[in-house]
Formats: C-alpha cells, structure tokens, sequence
C-alpha cells in the first residue's frame, strides 16, 4: 500500500518593489520584514526583492521594435514572471515616488506584465505612515488591471515612540510585524483565488 502524500500550500511567488532607493530605507526595512515572516511562519509564499534603481528614465526612444533596454526587459519579466506583488510605498508630496512611478509605467508598456494579479501595498512614514501615497498607487492599478487588496491596510508612523525601526531600517516592532503578517495571508488568499485555487 502506498504512503499518502502530504502537500503543502499552492506556491505563490511574490515580487516585492520599494518607492525608496535609500539604503536605510524605512519602507525597503518593510520589505525585508515581509521576506523574513513569509519564511518563518507563512508556508506556501515565495518573496523576492526586484530593485527598480536600474531602470533608466521612462522614455519611448528606448524601444526598439517592440523590444526594451536590457535592465527593462529583465524588470519585466520578473514582474510577469510573479504571482502578485508586495509594494513598499513612501510618500513625496502627497504621491508616490518618481522611482516608484518610473517602475510601474515601464512594465505597463505593451504588453501590461501587471494584469490580472493580486498586489498588496505597505508604507512607513510620517503621522499618515505614507498612506496618500497608496490611494495614489491604487488609482494607476485601476488602469492596470491590478487588483490590490482592501484589507488589511498597513500604514506605520516610522518616528513614532519606541522606535519602529533601527538604524539600518530594520523593522523592530513586534506589533507592525503581526501587522505585516496579515497583509501577507490576505495576499497569500486572493493570488489563490485569482489562480482559481484555493489554500
């Protein structure tokens, strides 16, 4: 008689993008969170950093029939290659950043690699935590066909007492990281359901 085999959670593949460039970035301190947690207590859920401070200004120039500059097309074939993805995004000026922005409009170029996936947006900043700048990101992926979950929110004042972060922007907080970890299940459940899978 053969043994029953025991499977594990549909793997779901996550591209996490951060707005902020920064080495000590607060929101990229976020990201790294996110990527400990997933490993430590959230089975089924793979997330991997695609840096977005390669990618040259947006400029149509660059494309040459239908191909992108090398640094673009590997941009976004990580993106189409993911099941969802992980935004960390700061706030300037009420918006996102110009990196951020930069990312997203090169890999909505045509083809859109952004459509029909899940995303989930986090943000550390100032008494609003960056949330502006997520209604901003929200707004682009009506367009996109992107489909960002409603809740859990996840908005952290990063200068608020006890400190939220160290030094090097690493995430401290215990409460913002149990935080962390519902934004990921919650991700983790919709990329199922829009796979038409289910946990």
């Amino acid at each position: 008689m053969e043994a029953a085999v025991v499977r594990g959670p549909p793997l779901i593949n996550v591209a996490a993008v951060c707005g902020s460039l920064r080495k000590g970035s607060y929101n990229r301190g976020l990201l790294r969170a996110a990527m400990e947690i997933s490993k430590e207590s959230v089975k089924g859920l793979n997330i991997e950093y695609v840096d977005i401070s390669p990618l040259p200004f947006l400029n149509t120039d660059l494309e040459v029939d239908g191909t992108y500059p090398s640094e673009v097309e590997a941009f976004r074939e990580k993106i189409q290659q993911a099941d969802c993805y992980l935004f960390a995004s700061p706030e300037y000026n009420y918006s996102v950043t110009g990196p951020l922005k930069n990312a997203v409009d090169w890999a909505s170029r045509p083809p859109n690699v952004w459509a029909d996936k899940a995303a989930a947006i986090v943000s550390a900043g100032g008494s609003f935590g960056g949330g502006r700048s997520q209604y901003h990101l929200r707004q682009s992926g009506v367009y996109l066909d992107l489909h960002f979950i409603n809740k859990p929110e996840f908005f952290l004042n990063a200068f608020e007492k006890p400190a939220k972060f160290d030094s090097e922007g690493n995430l401290l907080d215990a409460a913002a990281k149990e935080r962390l970890k519902e934004v990921l299940l919650s991700l983790q459940r919709f990329a199922l359901r829009l796979r038409g899978e289910s946990e």
